[in-house]
């Protein structure tokens, strides 16, 4: 499934010009602790938070995430959209809650991150 899939099956808002939306998304990640997405965000996950400050971008970058929902009809400040432009991120919205686009997504095929490994180590 695509970025662009995504996009037009959730209505998303699209803050990010230029951005790949053809990319293909290996499954979603629900977190608003950035040190949570740095440790358990894989690459290609689209990350669905309620932040929106410039440091998303960073982590987004970090990891190499397909994008960024942001949900509750949160907007992003005027300095995360020029890093996300700047990073070729996607930056995406929505007034859907976090809870609704992960289960949206879920019910699209989109798996989540297990975290069962982990406590197995």
């Amino acid at each position: 499934m695509t970025l662009r899939d995504v996009v037009q099956r959730l209505e998303l808002g699209i803050v990010t010009g230029g951005t790949d939306l053809d990319r293909e998304i290996a499954g979603g990640y629900v977190s608003d602790l950035l040190s949570d997405v740095i440790a358990h965000g894989d690459k290609g996950v689209l990350w669905i938070t309620l932040q929106t400050h410039p440091n998303i971008i960073a982590v987004a970058t970090l990891k190499e995430l397909a994008g960024i929902v942001l949900v509750n009809g949160r907007k992003p400040d005027a300095e995360s959209v020029a890093k996300a432009q700047e990073e070729g991120t996607a930056l995406l919205t929505t007034p859907l809650s976090a809870f609704e686009v992960a289960g949206r997504l879920y019910g699209m095929g989109l798996q989540g991150r297990s975290h069962a490994e982990d406590l197995e180590s």
